[in-house]
This record gives structure tokens, sequence and C-alpha cells, in this order.
């Protein structure tokens, strides 16, 4: 069901993309509805594509908000921090399995000598 809503989501986009370029602007645009001779006049086509736009845009705000809802209902039942097993222990305190964090020193890399750490040669 979420796949179809989805789908018919995208092509409104698609749709109401293409109505929008059609339109006539101010400075003309990309409106293809101008020049006399045709079936409708300039004022009718404006007309009828914003009457379209008006409805691609409100199936596309309709869609939109199912597609919320459907979303809101999947993953109302889980947590993120569910799935990653919660947050990890502080520092010095210990996890649920009764061990501790390593020490810092553990982390870092050995030191060989009291000279500072040289970045690696190229040879």
């Amino acid at each position: 069901m979420e796949n179809v809503i989805l789908v018919i989501h995208l092509i409104l986009a698609l749709c109401l993309i293409g109505v929008v370029l059609l339109q006539r602007s101010e400075g003309g645009g990309l409106g293809i509805g101008g020049g006399g001779g045709g079936v409708m006049t300039g004022r009718q086509a404006a007309t009828a594509l914003g009457k379209l736009t008006w409805a691609f845009a409100i199936a596309f705000l309709c869609t939109s908000i199912t597609l919320t809802i459907l979303a809101a209902q999947n993953s109302a039942g889980s947590s993120l921090l569910d799935n990653l097993g919660g947050l990890p222990p502080a520092s010095g305190e210990t996890d649920t399995g009764g061990t501790a964090l390593p020490p810092v020193d553990q982390l870092l890399p050995p030191i060989q000598g009291d000279a500072p750490a040289l970045p690696p040669r190229s040879e």
C-alpha cells in the first residue's frame, strides 16, 4: 500500500512540475498557450492550467500527508535507542555485562621512549 501511494506521489510531483512549467509567466517563460488560432484562447488556457495546477497540488499534499501518517504508524512501536541497545555507559560506570570500559592509555598506541611521537616517514 505504501509503495502504491509513493508511486502516485512521484507521478503527481512530475505532473505538477510539468503543469507549472507550461503556465505562462509574466515574462513569457516556457508558456506554450500563447498565439491565436488555437482551440483555447490565452485566458481559457491559463484558467484550465491553473485549475489543473490546483488539483495536482491538492492531490500531492494529500499523498504527502498519507505517507507521513503511514511512516509514523510503522515506526510507532520502535525507537532508535531500542535498536541500538540503549546508551553506552558513561566513563567509570559499568555496562549491563559488568565489564568496565578500558582505560584511555590502552586506547592509544604505545609510545616508544621519552621522545615525542613523529609522523611516519615517506620513503
